[in-house]
C-alpha cells in the first residue's frame, strides 16, 4: 500500500491551506484514513480521523478549525486546515488502516509533507 500525501507549504497565520492523500495498493477496504503531526521535539500525534462509516475524530486543538474528509472514490482523504496558527507547524502524516485481499490489516504511512505557519 502506498500513500502519497501533497499540499503542504508556508502559510500566514489565519490562513487555510488543504492536503491531500491518496492511496493504491493491493486495498480491499479502507477501516480509516487519517492525519498525524510531527512538529520538532515532540511525539507524533493524531490530528484527525474519519471511518469507512464517516465517523469523524479530532485532536481538541484543531477542533473546530480543520475537517477532514473522504473523496468520492474513498481511496483519498482530505484535512482542509483553517485559521492557521503558528503552533499548527509540523510534519503532517497520512495513515491509512486497511485491510487487503488476504484479510490482513495493515497500517500504512504517507511521506510526510511539511507544513509551516509564520506569525
Amino acid at each position: 500500500v502506498q500513500l502519497q500525501a501533497s499540499g503542504g507549504g508556508l502559510v500566514q497565520a489565519g490562513g487555510s491551506l488543504r492536503l491531500s492523500c491518496a492511496a493504491s495498493g493491493s486495498i480491499f477496504s479502507f477501516n480509516a484514513m487519517g492525519w498525524y503531526r510531527q512538529a520538532p521535539g515532540k511525539q507524533r500525534e493524531l490530528v484527525a480521523a474519519i471511518t469507512s462509516g464517516g465517523s469523524t475524530n479530532y485532536a481538541d486543538s484543531v477542533k473546530g478549525r480543520f475537517i477532514i474528509s473522504r473523496g468520492n472514490a474513498k481511496n483519498t482523504v482530505y484535512l482542509q486546515m483553517n485559521s492557521l496558527k503558528p503552533e499548527d507547524t509540523a510534519v503532517y502524516y497520512c495513515n491509512a488502516a486497511i485491510s487487503d485481499y488476504a484479510g490482513a490489516r495493515i497500517s500504512s504511512w504517507g511521506q510526510g509533507t511539511q507544513l509551516t505557519v509564520s506569525s
